[in-house]
């Protein structure tokens, strides 16, 4: 406890750390406040079947990421997601269209068209989304609900729920230039940490009153939750490193080279980026619920629509694995790593230099990535092995899946950057022993 206080006022004594972290919390209350302002027009007092709908499944996860604004009607209620898959559609055009690679090697000016070209595919999805979030309101509310009516209810709408989330996106940038970690990724935890209070006392009071348990299967919850959570660290941490040797030269009197460093591989390389294109995927069997033709199609639909389904379950694990692979393949590109190498002189020691090199890389990523998509797809599928033992539904999104990912990568990246400011100032770290390792950017938000 002691070190925890030290390490504390350590943090408070370092003026740049200090003035960062108040500047992220102040940033981080203007986006909380925002999430309880419903839009102009709408009754609040009759919200309660918006708030049913979005109990659980997919309007529950997008919800969640909003930190309750999507059930509050609220004018940040599409979120940040839309610049999440703006920023998605942006990396992967990188990998296809030669346009953007010529971008990514451009170095700070690529950069910068990038994340303008991004901000107006954010718009785009946004005028695209606006209009279904009104109608799914139209169709959940009651009429009595809607104070204002017609076009200009509509149109006002649309530009407020624009507005709002590109207000979100620049609250995420000033976090990320003045604030302390990535401004993105935070938005994203604290949306998903704010629901957590309310799924706590939901699942306590169903221990007690309603399900039955009491505190003794509470408890046995939060230890479950635990392991969760350090297996999740584990699988975020994870690296294998490929040792690296560099040829020795003399130029003058000074000495290059010769050293040996590590390029370390991680197991997880794709981060959570497989379960969001894995989760696109399975949304689609809702859509043939109610508009297929046969009641064969229609039973099809309904079980791969169904989260504590075994099919669900089934063809959601198995398209994690293969998105894992996916992604890291088209992310982690050894050839580029094998000529790097060669230009800096380095070689990896019993591995002859090219072909060799990228076979071999090739092989390790391959042999690493294996374990880790097999637990990463059972990360995901955890929240509904907790729905099954009875944990309410809320509270199970916490047992795994995109959330815990999320939630772990981005307080990790986090804590490395403030142990960075310590070690700057020539304090100790933010642990007695050992250092705290980033979660390496894995996806749009870098979480």
């Amino acid at each position: 406890m002691k070190g925890l206080i030290d390490t504390l006022k350590n943090i408070w004594k370092i003026e740049d750390l200090r003035s960062r972290i108040l500047t992220t919390l102040g940033l981080l209350l203007v986006y909380r406040l925002g999430t309880m302002i419903v839009l102009p027009g709408i009754d609040p007092a009759h919200l309660g079947a918006l708030k049913s709908q979005t109990a659980d499944g997919v309007l529950g996860l997008l919800d969640m990421f909003s930190g309750g604004a999507f059930s509050n009607a609220s004018i940040f209620a599409l979120g940040i997601m839309p610049y999440i898959s703006a920023s998605i559609v942006i990396q992967l055009m990188g990998i296809a269209v030669p346009y953007f690679q010529r971008l990514q090697r451009e170095g700070e000016s690529g950069t910068r068209k990038i994340n303008q070209i991004t901000r107006y595919l954010t718009v785009f999805i946004l005028v695209l989304q606006a209009p279904g979030y009104l109608l799914n309101l139209h169709s959940t509310l009651p009429e009595s609900a809607f104070i204002l009516k017609g076009f200009f209810f509509t149109a006002s709408s649309m530009a407020m729920l624009a507005a709002g989330s590109m207000f979100i996106m620049w609250l995420g940038e000033k976090i990320t230039d003045k604030g302390i970690g990535n401004g993105i990724s935070i938005i994203i935890m604290i949306g998903i940490i704010a629901r957590l209070p309310f799924n706590f006392v939901a699942e306590l009071g169903s221990r007690l009153e309603g399900q039955g348990g009491g505190l003794i299967l509470f408890v046995l919850e939060f230890i479950i939750l635990f392991v969760v959570f350090a297996l999740t660290i584990l699988l975020v941490q994870g690296t294998r490193k490929i040792p690296v040797q560099y040829a020795k030269r003399i130029v003058g009197s000074k000495q290059y080279g010769g050293v040996r460093q590590y390029i370390p591989l991680k197991v997880n390389a794709a981060g959570v980026m497989p379960i969001i294109f894995a989760q696109a995927i399975m949304f689609l069997p809702m859509a043939f619920v109610n508009y297929a033709s046969s009641d064969s199609l229609s039973g099809v639909a309904a079980a791969l629509s169904n989260y504590t389904g075994f099919y669900y379950n089934a063809l959601f694990f198995v398209m994690i694995v293969l998105f894992t692979y996916f992604y890291t393949a088209i992310t982690v590109n050894p050839t580029q790593m094998a000529e790097d190498m060669k230009k800096n002189g380095g070689f990896i020691p019993g591995v002859k230099p090219g072909k060799n090199t990228v076979d071999f890389l090739d092989t390790v990523m391959s042999r690493i990535t294996l374990p880790g998509s097999i637990f990463l797809g059972w990360v995901a599928i955890m929240p509904a092995f907790a729905m099954i033992a009875g944990i309410n539904s809320g509270f199970a999104q916490f047992f795994g899946g995109t959330s815990l990912l999320i939630l772990v990568g981005v307080v990790l990246d986090t804590l490395q950057q403030i142990e960075s400011h310590l070690l700057m100032r020539h304090y100790d770290g933010l642990m007695k022993s050992g250092r705290i390792k980033g979660k390496s950017p894995a996806g749009a938000a870098a979480y």
